[in-house]
């Protein structure tokens, strides 16, 4: 099973018509769908975020990055 999971779930998200933790039982049928997803995410939502999509396993995982992380020095000090 391969599963489509949206780990940070802004207000667009949940305002959205999109669900979270789909399943599939083929990988390239959940990639084209969570790519899908994805670029509706960045094209539809109110863009305050960009959203990106990882493979980890068997899950292809939709998430964005905090303002926080984005100007982080990298020193550890913005954790």
């Amino acid at each position: 099973m391969y599963k489509i999971v949206v780990s940070n779930q802004c207000a667009c998200f949940k305002k959205s018509d999109l669900k979270n933790n789909l399943t599939f039982t083929s990988k390239d049928e959940a990639l084209l769908k969570a790519i899908e997803m994805k670029d509706f995410m960045n094209k539809s939502f109110c863009k305050k975020h960009e959203f990106d999509l990882q493979e980890m396993y068997n899950n292809f995982v939709i998430s964005f990055y905090t303002d926080v992380r984005d100007t982080c020095c990298g020193n550890g000090c913005c954790s």
